[in-house]
């Protein structure tokens, strides 16, 4: 038998909770390491200690072939059809174990959009290997000229044939570095208004004509890239909807996105840099020299109960059927300045071991909370920034009238661009 059919688990909707709970605990205990096992008693730094990225990736497959990887996914796409209150019963008995998924950025913003508005080849082809990570993704949307203004992007497609031909640029594209695949948004149809002559591609990086340029952030580290398209050839079938409708494609997308920043994408990114609330606190318990700072960690904690509360009505919504919408742009909000407050609080507690350290290798040496710190100022940017996801809420939720735009409903190339 297969190691995959050997993984997988036997439930379905009819279960009970305690099938659930009690064949997710026998899976535990058959497929994840003993060493894990034990070290989870201790805590998520004790399981770091004793698995590495690489170890994990390597095992990361039999989590995939499991099913609960995306447990509410159909059964087709490597899921287990399993309802939300089920998915969370299992996750429970999940989450002592710190399994994070991989390819995050292939599970909250290209599958999406693939549920959304793909077509059922294009579910069965990108879809399984996403979830098992053999493909992973990035997304290029953001330009040198069209990054708050997404929608002015100016990366051309033409048709030719069963082909689009793609030329441009992309750039603050995180991961692409490190992806096989990524999703796209280009300019169809520029006599259209700007939000009516965008499609959304779903695009191979190896590919000729594709040039990633690693871009290296104060932090030492590259996590982002710019990306060059010179004459991609991309089939027509790898279109997701009508080819001057990628800009409501691309709303599953950046929702998706936003929902994954902010912390409550299932499985996803919960911060982006540094240390966890939670962390801050138990560090700062048995000090007595820091009264003040006390207060904040305590505060900054309180604020990151609220948010886990925000993003539980998020991932209801979602597993029930809907959309994140304009709540995940509550979300991103609060979650970038939570972020950051919390590691300029455990960067503050170094006193000045956060101003200088000992090493040849100046990023490698770096204290963690130094690093997360200074990678947590990208947090008010990436994924939306904070004003943007502000226009968001104020439109969405408080009902207030769009902001002025001269230009609305004119065609795209008849608009200045600087």
């Amino acid at each position: 038998m297969s190691q995959e059919k050997r993984s997988r688990l036997e439930l379905t909707r009819v279960s009970t909770p305690a099938e659930v709970r009690d064949t997710t605990a026998a899976w535990v205990q058959e497929h994840v390491p003993k060493a894990w096992q034990e070290a989870s008693i201790a805590g998520r730094a004790a399981i770091r200690a004793v698995r590495t990225r690489a170890d994990y990736e390597r095992w990361y497959p039999t989590f995939a072939a499991s099913g609960l990887a995306v447990a509410t996914w159909p059964v087709e796409y490597c899921g287990l059809d399993l309802p939300t209150d089920l998915a969370r019963v299992a996750e429970e008995q999940l989450a002592p174990f710190n399994l994070g998924r991989l390819n995050p950025l292939g599970l909250h913003n290209a599958a999406p959009a693939l549920f959304a508005h793909g077509t059922e080849a294009q579910r069965a082809r990108f879809l399984p290997p996403l979830v098992r990570n053999e493909e992973r993704w990035c997304q290029l949307f953001s330009e040198p000229g069209a990054g708050s203004d997404l929608a002015s992007l100016a990366l051309h497609a033409e048709r030719d044939g069963d082909e689009w031909v793609l030329t441009g640029q992309k750039v603050w594209s995180t991961w692409a570095h490190h992806s096989e695949f990524a999703v796209c948004l280009a300019r169809t149809a520029p006599e259209q208004p700007k939000r009516k002559g965008i499609g959304y591609f779903l695009i191979d990086l190896r590919s000729p004509g594709i040039d990633v340029r690693e871009l290296r952030h104060m932090g030492g580290v590259v996590d982002f890239n710019e990306v060059w398209l010179d004459k991609v050839r991309v089939p027509h079938d790898q279109l997701v909807g009508a080819a001057q409708d990628g800009w409501r494609v691309a709303a599953s997308t950046l929702a998706g996105e936003r929902q994954m920043v902010a912390g409550s994408g299932s499985g996803g990114v919960d911060r982006i840099g540094g240390v966890g609330a939670d962390r801050l606190v138990d560090q700062i318990r048995d000090r007595e020299d820091h009264p003040a700072l006390a207060d904040r960690a305590v505060a900054l904690w309180s604020e990151d109960r609220i948010r886990g509360w925000t993003n539980q009505r998020v991932r209801a919504t979602v597993t029930a059927g809907g959309t994140p919408g304009p709540a995940a742009s509550i979300g991103k909000v609060q979650q970038a300045a939570l972020n950051q407050g919390i590691q300029l609080a455990a960067t503050d507690m170094l006193r000045s071991a956060a101003m200088a350290w000992e090493g040849d290798d100046w990023v490698a040496s770096m204290p963690y909370e130094v690093s997360g710190m200074i990678r947590s100022r990208a947090n008010t940017i990436e994924g939306g920034t904070t004003e943007v996801n502000k226009n968001v809420i104020g439109e969405k939720v408080l009902g207030l009238p769009r902001e002025p735009d001269p230009h609305h409903g004119a065609a795209w190339k008849e608009i200045p661009r600087g």
